[in-house]
C-alpha cells in the first residue's frame, strides 16, 4: 500500500495517514520522501513557513454555529497552542487544559493557496476540524504524535488567499489529553516552534476575606516560634525585591522584576507576582532592614521555610545553604550584620518533582495535584540573642507521674551553665527546677492536657552563669498528656490518651488556600480552620503530607486538638498493594534517602514539644515509600512517647503501631485479624464526597469533582456523609478505631470538602456536623 522513497535521511520523522478510510493505526513513519497511491510527498528540508499558534477558545460548549467566520468570539479567551496536559506523550502544550471539552478558534493569512494542503495535527481524542465554515475532518481515538492529514478535495475548495479561520472541537474521556492543529503544505512540512512556555500559574478569582486585607504592612506580624519565645526580635516579611535568571547564574542581578510580597510565594495571588518557576531557572530576593547595636549579643537571620534549595547572602557575603522546603533554619550573620542598614539576598533553585519532597505540588496540576510552591513560603525574621544561649528546648511530660521535662540545648562558652525552669499556671509558680541537663518538674495534682481541657502550664526557662546572673531567658508552654494503646474487652486495640480509650475522629486537613497556597493568608485565618473544626465535633487532624508553620500546631495545643502529622511525600513509588501481601518497597539511592531521613527528622525535631501532635505519619500510601521497615523502626525509636502509622493507606509492613486502610467513598475495610492483630486498625482516608458551591470554584471551566460522582442536590450530598457515618459507626464495632474523613476544605479541582476553598460558605453548619458526629462518640475523659 505504501512506497517508500530511498533518499531517506535520519533526523526527520512525520507520520501520515491518509484520509480515504485507511484506519487510524495504520501510520508510516518516515523521512523525507514518501510516496502514497503514486503521490508523492516530498518535505525538503523544514521550510520557514510561519506557524499560527494564537488562539482564542472555549471551555463551555457555545450557542449557535461557533465554526462560522461570523461567530462573535470576542468574550473568548485567548492563549497560545497546543492545548493539554504536559504529560500527554509526543504534546507542546502552550496552555493548560484540563476538562472534558475545548472549542478553539484561530484566523491565518494565506499569501497563496497551497497545491498540496494539509492539516498537522496531535489529538487526544476525539477532533473536528472546520475551515472557513465547513467540517474538513473528524476523527475518534487519540494519536501520539503529530500527524499529516491530507484535506480532500472539497475542503480545498473552502481555502482562500488571504484571511482563513479554523475552527475546532476536540472531546476528552480519560487519560492523556492534547489539541493542536495547522494547516500546512503537504510539500513544505514546517517545523513547529517549542510551545510557548507556561509561566503563569492558573490564577483564580477566588479569594479569602482573610487574604482581601493583607498588605505589605501586616503580612504575618506574629511571633512565629511560641514554644521558644524571645522578646528581641524583628520582622523582615513585606515586600523585597525579585528577579528570575537562568540557574547558571551565580552573580547577584543588577535588574530587579519587581516586588514580592514575603512571606507568600511567588506563584500566589498574594505574592503580588503569579509566576511559575522552572527547574532550569533561580528565583533571586533582595531587601534592605535596619537594626539596633548589637552590643556584644549574636544576631540570628531564621528562615521558617524556604522552598527548595536557598543561598544565603547579607552585605554581600555568603552566610549559608540550606536544602528542604518544609522546615526552618537559622544562620548565624553576626560576623557580617552591621549597625544601620544592611542588605540581605537569598537565591532559591526549586524542580519541584523528581525525588525532591514536595507533597501535593507537581509541575502540571490536575486532580488531586496542586500548583507548585516556589521560594519563601513562610516568615522570614531576626533575632538578637546572648552569647550564650538557649537554642532548643525538648519537652516531655508523663500523665500518670503529673511531670514536665524540660532538656534545653545551649550554644556559647557558658553552655555547661546551670539552667532554671519555672512551671507556672496562668501567673501562678507551681513548681521549678534548677541544674544542668535534662530537668523534671513535678506538678501536684497536675491538670492533664486532652481535647475536652487542652490546658498548658507556662514555662520560664532561664540560662545562669557561674554567678547566678541571667545570661538568656525563654517563655515555653507544655502540656501534660500521655500517649498509648491498649486492648478494649472484644481484643482490639485502640489509642489511648492519658490511659483513657479514646476514638480518634477528625478530616484530612491539606491546608491550601485559593490565595496563598501552601501559606495561610494569616494567622487568623490558619485558627479559623481549627477552631471551625473542633466546633463541628472533629477532636482530631491528620496534617496530610504539609508541614505547617509552628503557630499552627500551637494553635491545636491550646485548642485541644489531637494531630497525625504526615512527612511531606516525594515521587518515586512502589507498586500500591495496599494491605495485601508480599508488599514491595521503592529503590530509592542512598543520597535521596537520607535527604528523606534528614528531612524527617527536622520535622520531628521541630514539632516534637507538641502535645497536639499523637501519631508520626512517614508515608502516605505508596507515595515515594522505600525502606519501610527501616523508616519505621526509626520513628519508633525516634519517639518513643507518640505513635507511628508508617505508610497511611500505603503498602502494609509490620512496623509501627497503626494498620491503615483507605476507602473511597465510603469506609469499609479488609480485615484479617491474625495479620492485624498486633495493629490498632484505622480508616486512614475515605469519603471526600463533592459538593460544587456556584462562584466558589477554583476554577469553574475545569473538571471539578468528588469521589463516588457529583450529587444531584445538597440533600443527597448530605445523605451521602450520613451513610459513610453509619458505616464508620459499623467499622468501629468490629476494631476500627479512627476515622479521617477527606476532607476540611475544597482544594482547586477537588470539591470534596466540607466547606469551599474559599472558607466563604459551609456545606454543612458545624452546629449540625457536631450532632452527627455525636453517634461515634469516644472523647477522652479530662482528668
Amino acid at each position: 500500500m505504501y512506497t517508500i522513497c530511498p533518499c531517506l535521511r535520519e533526523g526527520y520523522y512525520m507520520n501520515v495517514r491518509h484520509l480515504l478510510q485507511i484506519p487510524q493505526w495504520h501510520l508510516v513513519t518516515v523521512t523525507f520522501c514518501l510516496t502514497v497511491f503514486g503521490f508523492l510527498f516530498s518535505a525538503p528540508l523544514l521550510a520557514a513557513e510561519k506557524i499560527a499558534d494564537e488562539w482564542r477558545y472555549t471551555l463551555r460548549r457555545p450557542a449557535g454555529e461557533w465554526w462560522q467566520a461570523a461567530f462573535d468570539d470576542a468574550a473568548w479567551k485567548e492563549s497560545f497552542g497546543g492545548f493539554g496536559m504536559r504529560d500527554t506523550p509526543g504534546a507542546r502544550v502552550g496552555t493548560i487544559w484540563s476538562t472534558q471539552n475545548i472549542w478553539l478558534r484561530k484566523r491565518f493569512t494565506l499569501e497563496t493557496v497551497p497545491a498540496n494542503p494539509a492539516l498537522l495535527l496531535h489529538h487526544d481524542e476525539d477532533v473536528e476540524v472546520y475551515i472557513n465554515g465547513r467540517r474538513v475532518l473528524a476523527l475518534k481515538g487519540y494519536s501520539t504524535k503529530y500527524e499529516v492529514v491530507p484535506i480532500d478535495a472539497e475542503g480545498r475548495k473552502q481555502l482562500r488567499q488571504g484571511k482563513n479561520l479554523m475552527a475546532v472541537h476536540c472531546r476528552q474521556t480519560g487519560g492523556g489529553q492534547f489539541i493542536d492543529v495547522h494547516l500546512i503544505d503537504a510539500h513544505n512540512i514546517p517545523e513547529l516552534p517549542p510551545a510557548k512556555r507556561i509561566t503563569k500559574p492558573f490564577q483564580s478569582e477566588l479569594i479569602t476575606r482573610w487574604g482581601a486585607e493583607v498588605t505589605d504592612e501586616n503580612a504575618w506580624t506574629e511571633y512565629p516560634r511560641p514554644q521558644l519565645a524571645r522578646d528581641d526580635w524583628q520582622n523582615l516579611n513585606g515586600d523585597w525585591d525579585y528577579a528570575i535568571t537562568p540557574r547558571e547564574q551565580k552573580e547577584v542581578p543588577s535588574d530587579w522584576a519587581g516586588k514580592i510580597l514575603v512571606p507568600y510565594c511567588l506563584e500566589s495571588k498574594l505574592g503580588g507576582v503569579g509566576r511559575l518557576l522552572d527547574a532550569t531557572e533561580a528565583l533571586w530576593y533582595r531587601r534592605t532592614f535596619r537594626t539596633s547595636p548589637a552590643n556584644g549579643r549574636k544576631t540570628m537571620l531564621n528562615f521558617e521555610a524556604v522552598d527548595y534549595r536557598c543561598d544565603v547572602f547579607v552585605n554581600g557575603t555568603s552566610v549559608g545553604s540550606h536544602q528542604g522546603g518544609h522546615t526552618p533554619f537559622s544562620f548565624d550573620v553576626s560576623a557580617v550584620i552591621r549597625d544601620g542598614d544592611n542588605d540581605v539576598v537569598v537565591r532559591v533553585e526549586d524542580a519541584t518533582e523528581g525525588w525532591q519532597l514536595r507533597g501535593k505540588q507537581v509541575l502540571n496540576a490536575r486532580g488531586i495535584w496542586y500548583t507548585q510552591v516556589s521560594g519563601i513560603w513562610q516568615t522570614v525574621w531576626l533575632e538578637h540573642v546572648a552569647a550564650s544561649y538557649i537554642e532548643d528546648l525538648t519537652i516531655t511530660t508523663d500523665a500518670e507521674r503529673g511531670t514536665i521535662t524540660v532538656k534545653p540545648d545551649i550554644v556559647g562558652s557558658k553552655s555547661r551553665g546551670n539552667v532554671l525552669v519555672v512551671v507556672k499556671d496562668g501567673d501562678q509558680a507551681v513548681g521549678e527546677a534548677r541544674g544542668q541537663g535534662e530537668l523534671t518538674i513535678a506538678i501536684r495534682d497536675a491538670r492533664l492536657w486532652s481535647p475536652t481541657s487542652p490546658h498548658l502550664y507556662n514555662l520560664e526557662v532561664t540560662l545562669l552563669d557561674a554567678d547566678g546572673a541571667v545570661v538568656d531567658q525563654v517563655r515555653s508552654y507544655a502540656g501534660i498528656r500521655s500517649v498509648g494503646k491498649k486492648r478494649d474487652r472484644d481484643g482490639h486495640l485502640r489509642f489511648t490518651l492519658n490511659g483513657e480509650e479514646i476514638f480518634h475522629w477528625g478530616p484530612l486537613d491539606q491546608g491550601w488556600w485559593p490565595d496563598g497556597l501552601l501559606t495561610p493568608p494569616s494567622d487568623e485565618a490558619m485558627a479559623f480552620d481549627i477552631q471551625w473544626l473542633k466546633k463541628a465535633g472533629f477532636n482530631m487532624i491528620r496534617k496530610h503530607i504539609k508541614v505547617e508553620p509552628r503557630r499552627y500546631y500551637y494553635h491545636c495545643d491550646r485548642l485541644g486538638m489531637m494531630v497525625w502529622q504526615d512527612q511531606v511525600s516525594a515521587g518515586n513509588n512502589p507498586p500500591w498493594t495496599r494491605l495485601k501481601l508480599n508488599p514491595e518497597d521503592a529503590n530509592w539511592p542512598d543520597t535521596e534517602h537520607d535527604q528523606f531521613m534528614l528531612e524527617l527528622e527536622r520535622m520531628i525535631d521541630t514539632l516534637e514539644s507538641h502535645p497536639s501532635i499523637v501519631v508520626w505519619v512517614p508515608f502516605n500510601e505508596a507515595w515515594g515509600q522505600h525502606r519501610t521497615v527501616k523508616v519505621g523502626k526509626w520513628t519508633v525509636e525516634r519517639d518513643p512517647r507518640r505513635l507511628v502509622n508508617v505508610a497511611s493507606g500505603g503498602n502494609f509492613w509490620p512496623v509501627g503501631d497503626v494498620v491503615d486502610h483507605h476507602s473511597y467513598p465510603h469506609p469499609e475495610f479488609p480485615f484479617d485479624q491474625d495479620r492485624y492483630g498486633a495493629f490498632i486498625k484505622v480508616m486512614g482516608e475515605f469519603g471526600g464526597h463533592g459538593y460544587p458551591v456556584k462562584d466558589h470554584l477554583w476554577d469553574a471551566d475545569r473538571r471539578n469533582w468528588g469521589y463516588g460522582g457529583l450529587p444531584q442536590n445538597k440533600a443527597e450530598y448530605k445523605q451521602r456523609y450520613v451513610t459513610s457515618l453509619q458505616k464508620l459507626k459499623e467499622l468501629r464495632a468490629q476494631g476500627i478505631a479512627a476515622g479521617i474523613y477527606t476532607q476540611t476544605t475544597d482544594v482547586e479541582g477537588e470539591v470534596n470538602g466540607l466547606m469551599t476553598y474559599d472558607r466563604k460558605v459551609i456545606k454543612i453548619p458545624a452546629e449540625e456536623l457536631a450532632k452527627l458526629h455525636e453517634t461515634l462518640g469516644g472523647t477522652a475523659k479530662s482528668q
